[in-house]
């Protein structure tokens, strides 16, 4: 598996391969200068006590929304600027999402890591635009895709010439407003030889659940993301608030801050266990897109 080297604003980080587990966290949306510092400052507290990496991830759009009505952002440019202030002030390499070509050069200039949301993974013209921008992409596995299916959207991005690509399994479809996270998924997509995320809050996620915006289950999170660092990822994606249940945006599903911190005691821990156990040739085969026997 290949390992991807982040220049952060603090030096470069290591994902993947044999570095450390990485976290990628923040609030789902910028709602507001003061609440993406806030959480920033207390990131970056965690951070320096834990000596893990951390890339600090909010959205400046939200544009898959359930509801018209619903809150999507404070705006690109706006967003940006804050995203900039953060990657400055507590040196975090810094996450957003894009959800079309035009947008990838101007986030390029603020963001190091180039999100892709799950329903736009298909999107032939912006994961070539992504992977054009020579930034890493962090892509999701779409809720409608199997696993083995997500070999043709890093295919479209290492087409480009750029190999820095994160792949995040975040769930699957299951019925109506319900999404499982089958485990297979992650040795299916560490074949392909890129780092593997894992979305912990997204998966409990009931995708319009909640009459005009979607719910979730927070309680959930724990469980999933320590399965998913014993079964087998390099990251772990989780979105945070001080008060979710007041969030404008994955209120439901997102993690309370106070509470973060011993989660990830807890996430490094089922890491370390991976990690003494014996290698699995089904994580280590590249670009198969087959589990070995």
């Amino acid at each position: 598996m290949r390992t991807l080297s982040l220049e952060g604003p603090r030096g470069p980080v290591n994902l993947g391969g044999d570095a450390p587990p990485f976290f990628i966290l923040g609030p789902c949306v910028i709602e507001s200068r003061s609440l993406v510092r806030e959480v920033a400052a207390e990131l970056a507290s965690i951070r320096d006590r834990l000596g893990v990496p951390i890339l600090f991830k909010s959205s400046y759009d939200k544009a898959n929304r359930t509801s018209a009505k619903s809150f999507r952002g404070i705006g690109m440019d706006e967003g940006l600027s804050i995203l900039s202030e953060v990657r400055a002030e507590w040196g975090f390499p810094v996450v957003s999402d894009v959800h079309d070509a035009d947008q990838v050069s101007l986030a390029s200039e603020v963001l190091d890591v180039l999100q892709i949301p799950a329903f736009l993974c298909r999107q032939t013209d912006l994961l070539v635009a992504a992977g054009e921008s020579g930034k890493t992409v962090h892509v999701k596995k779409g809720q409608f895709l199997a696993p083995e299916d997500m070999r043709h959207v890093v295919d479209k991005i290492a087409a480009t010439g750029n190999h820095r690509i994160l792949v995040c399994e975040r769930g699957v479809s299951f019925g109506y407003h319900t999404l499982v996270v089958d485990f297979r998924s992650l040795p299916v997509l560490a074949s392909f030889g890129y780092p593997v995320v894992f979305d912990a809050t997204h998966s409990v996620q009931s995708p319009g659940g909640a009459g005009g915006r979607s719910g979730g289950d927070r309680r959930f999170v724990w469980p999933l993301a320590r399965a998913a660092a014993t079964v087998g990822c390099q990251g772990i994606f989780m979105e945070v608030h001080p008060d979710p249940d007041h969030a404008p945006s994955d209120g439901p599903n997102m993690v309370p801050l106070g509470k973060l911190e011993n989660l990830l005691k807890s996430l490094l821990a089922c890491f370390s266990l991976r990690r003494s156990l014996p290698d699995d040739p089904a994580l280590t085969e590249e670009r198969t897109g087959e589990i070995p026997s």
